[in-house]
């Protein structure tokens, strides 16, 4: 009886989020697995934004992107994120974009942002590693701001001090708890970082494990109104590309992943000059983890390669 009931109650939570949430055709054609169940490992983009204000489309920010590989078994996930200025080679885009080497951020931009954007973005990931996708996500850093307070906030602890460029906030070391603009404004730091960007995206994966260790801490069924806002919130800052896969299967499928299970991971890459301009430079063992991902055989590498790995 108790199963049933929560199997019903995901199945409620799904139908209000479903009504919720904004949908989009997210994956390029060529980007998009060919099926529509969750049989197997599975693979999701996951793209924040920085939905500025009266910016145009084609100034828009890619500032996270991230895949989420789920094996089979569903019982870890992992998160790797992609620097935003790895050099790589985008394909001509839908909107008139004609093609050419370039940051991986700028993907996004040169796709128009938004829906297109994502569709340019997955395209030019698909080109890099081979990979195709079982749905994507769009953050707009906004909506997650209100996601993390109503929350309650969030419990992260700082490394290294760091003044924000964006507000000028100092972050001292020690653990904190944070509210959702203080959060958001950490874990987009990457100057004066000792790690650049690559500290900027463990603190981003941090931040994903500390929303999951703060919703679970969190009784909210019995505070139904503070679950309505939450679901809400949640809906209003993402879009979301489930190819085909109704989204109360998908929070059904997932919901026995503890998040003591989410294995942070990072690209082997390096910084590396050309022509004046800075970029991020795949190296060799970035195939290996693709190949690793498309094969399902990531404890493997994992193991082997633990300067790129980060225990969240």
């Amino acid at each position: 009886m108790l199963a049933a009931g929560g199997v019903v109650g995901l199945r409620v939570l799904g139908h209000r989020y479903e009504r919720t949430v904004t949908r989009e055709d997210l994956l390029d054609a060529d980007a998009r697995r060919d099926r529509t169940d969750l049989d197997g490992a599975l693979n999701y983009l996951l793209v924040g934004s920085d939905r500025r204000p009266g910016a145009a489309g084609d100034d828009q920010r890619s500032d996270t992107i991230l895949v989420v590989h789920v094996p089979a078994d569903t019982k870890r996930a992992y998160l790797v994120s992609f620097p935003r200025d790895l050099l790589v080679s985008i394909p001509p885009g839908a909107n008139g974009y004609g093609g050419g080497s370039d940051k991986l951020n700028a993907a996004y931009e040169h796709g128009g942002g938004g829906e297109t954007g994502v569709q340019l973005l997955s395209a030019t990931l698909t080109r890099l590693t081979g990979l195709r996708f079982d749905g994507a996500a769009l953050i707009d850093f906004a909506g997650l701001r209100q996601v993390i307070d109503l929350l309650g906030g969030v419990r992260m602890c700082v490394d290294t001090e760091v003044r924000s460029i964006h507000t000028g906030t100092l972050f001292s070391p020690g653990c904190q708890e944070m509210d959702g603009a203080r959060a958001l404004d950490y874990v987009r730091q990457r100057y004066d970082l000792p790690g650049g960007d690559y500290d900027r995206q463990r603190h981003q994966q941090q931040l994903l494990r500390a929303m999951l260790d703060r919703a679970g801490e969190t009784n909210l069924r019995r505070d139904p109104v503070r679950l309505d806002r939450l679901i809400r919130a949640v809906g209003a800052s993402l879009t979301v590309d489930t190819n085909g896969v109704p989204l109360e299967d998908l929070l059904l499928t997932l919901r026995d992943l503890p998040p003591d299970a989410l294995t942070g991971v990072q690209v082997p890459s390096h910084p590396q000059t050309i022509d004046g301009t800075s970029y991020v430079v795949l190296d060799g063992g970035g195939n290996a983890l693709f190949d690793a991902v498309r094969r399902a055989r990531m404890p493997g590498w994992v193991q082997a390669n633990p300067r790129w790995v980060t225990r969240l």
